[in-house]
């Protein structure tokens, strides 16, 4: 490794003096102006991982829905996934490494994993359309360039379309082809597809509108680029289209959840389908309005539980022994876990936070189904699984049958299985709401969520709240989790957890109950219960 080089060109890509950041389920993120040397040893690691797993790797330069000064970066694993754990902590090290201490960080992650410095490397970068992404991006170029390695630059992409690209390129071309007309190729071929058996089962008006709020993002460029190839029954309507506003300002799939109500730049009437995605276009969120123009909105579960429904109901009819099951987290509403083991008889497993621990939990099945109630989620399906669909859509005699297979057949090609897609989740929603003849209405009516309250706790070390069973159960501080219990134990239908957070020193709490006043109690006598047992700062919680 030429370090004299590295060493000349890290100094033109300096670390702020005292600058600690910390790689997490989102990679890197923190305000733009403070990224530019992470950036250039990004190129770095991704480099070192491509020759250690002789693979391409994926560097994302986004920061989601963070507010448009802030920027970040991530990298894509060989089949499109998440960087592995182990790697996560190297990216750590490396962006915090001291300039005199970057030879020998990067020295250690080669011994450790025995990287071939003479191996080729093939990096992929994208980026979304902040103002900073393409300063930073080419940061990541200058990264790859000193220590020899290759890149191709796709630009302004989605974040879930830079991981379909790595796993269509270390795939061979077998997932599909790593480029965006391959990728808009793919899902709009099988979207049609499930469209045109919507048209021969319905009747009546085949019109169908959809109005999206791109959070001032990339959605809506790659949309536009998209829309034509999609079936002229279909008609997508784009607001927060980034020409006027900023990115994620009052807008987007996260803003509408933590607000309850419809992004600014939308204009709703009653009944009218809409959604949002977020500002990298890998999450989505549906939402209405009522004529006593009240806002619903459909989150991650419901989506989860539509999905489920028309996954579950063609494997039935197709008659194989595949196992579906969905994967939540702690905060999946009640409701939704109920209706799916106690009326659809799907199994539903739980798992700690983080979309990792939901992908990982999901590949042990025929089909995974995982959601996050923002809108982030995708379904897996296993090679055996996919191997006999494909099959069966092209062998089966049963006119049914081989029906209900070639509309998973679709499902499967539409789906992007290396992480959640807003695009192609939208158009598997749009799909299925068309199959079944849904309106919003009937979708929402599912279920009923129960009502749900989320507070947050500043505490002075939250590395003294211990959890287990996927952080629905406090195991230190002693006594916490029977303060919990008895609070439960005074409303119906309740149930509370708390967990620490990942990043800051507070921890979190969800309490759901029969009515929204004993959720919002429930929580609060929560918060006081983790305030005084927990080493809670500053004033104690008030209801």
């Amino acid at each position: 490794m030429d370090f004299a080089a590295v060493k000349k060109s890290s100094a033109l890509h300096p670390k702020p003096a005292g600058l600690a950041l910390q790689y997490g389920t989102a990679g890197f993120r923190t305000e733009a102006e403070r990224l530019d040397h992470v950036m250039f040893r990004m190129g770095l690691l991704a480099v070192l991982r491509s020759r250690a797993t002789a693979s391409t790797i994926g560097v994302m330069v986004t920061a989601s829905h963070n507010p448009e000064e802030d920027n970040g970066v991530k990298l894509i694993d060989p089949h499109g996934e998440m960087l592995h754990p182990l790697w996560e902590e190297y990216a750590t090290q490396l962006a915090n490494a001291e300039e005199q201490e970057l030879q020998k960080v990067m020295t250690e992650i080669c011994q450790k994993e025995a990287v071939d410095l003479h191996k080729d490397a093939l990096v992929f970068i994208g980026r979304d359309t902040r103002p900073s992404s393409k300063k930073l991006s080419q940061s990541v170029i200058d990264g790859i360039s000193v220590l020899g390695g290759q890149y191709h630059d796709y630009g302004l992409v989605t974040t879930p379309q830079l991981h379909y690209m790595v796993c269509c390129q270390n795939t061979q071309g077998q997932y599909g082809k790593a480029t965006l007309e391959g990728y808009y190729q793919k899902l709009s071929k099988a979207f049609v597809e499930l469209i045109k058996q919507a048209n021969s089962s319905s009747s009546g008006d085949s019109q169908r509108h959809l109005k999206v709020d791109c959070a001032n993002g990339i959605g809506a460029l790659k949309l536009m680029e998209m829309e034509r190839y999609f079936p002229k029954e279909v008609l997508i309507h784009l607001y927060n289209d980034g020409t006027k506003e900023k990115l994620n300002h009052l807008c987007g799939a996260d803003y509408v959840k933590v607000h309850q109500k419809p992004p600014t730049g939308l204009d709703m009437k009653p009944n009218e389908r809409c959604c949002s995605l977020d500002g990298d276009a890998d999450r989505i969120v549906y939402y209405y309005k009522d004529t006593a123009d009240h806002f619903h909105l459909i989150d991650g579960d419901k989506i989860a539980t539509l999905i489920s429904i028309f996954l579950k109901e063609l494997l039935v009819k197709v008659e194989q022994t595949l196992k579906i099951a969905v994967i939540q987290t702690a905060y999946a509403n009640g409701s939704s876990t109920r209706y799916l083991e106690e009326i659809m008889k799907v199994p539903v497993h739980c798992v700690k936070t983080g979309v990792k621990h939901l992908h990982h939990k999901a590949q042990e099945f025929d089909v995974g189904v995982y959601f996050e109630a923002n809108g982030h989620g995708t379904v897996l399906f296993s090679k055996a699984a996919e191997t006999k669909i494909r099959q069966l859509a092209k062998e089966e005699k049963d006119d049914e049958r081989r029906e209900a297979a070639k509309m998973l057949e679709n499902t499967i090609d539409l789906i992007n299985q290396t992480v959640g897609d807003a695009i192609s989740d939208m158009l598997v929603i749009e799909a299925i709401l068309a199959l079944k003849g849904l309106t919003m209405q009937q979708w929402d009516a599912i279920y009923t969520d129960l009502p749900n309250r989320l507070l947050k706790v500043q505490v002075a070390d939250r590395h003294l709240i211990d959890t287990t069973d996927a952080e629905r159960h406090v195991v230190a501080p002693p006594g916490l989790q029977e303060k919990i219990d008895a609070l439960v134990k005074k409303y119906k239908s309740s149930r509370a957890f708390v967990r620490p957070s990942g990043t800051e020193d507070i921890v979190r709490i969800y309490a759901e109950a029969d009515k929204q006043e004993n959720a919002d109690a429930l929580a609060h006598e929560v918060s006081l219960a983790v305030y005084h047992l927990a080493g809670g700062v500053g004033t104690p919680p008030q209801p």
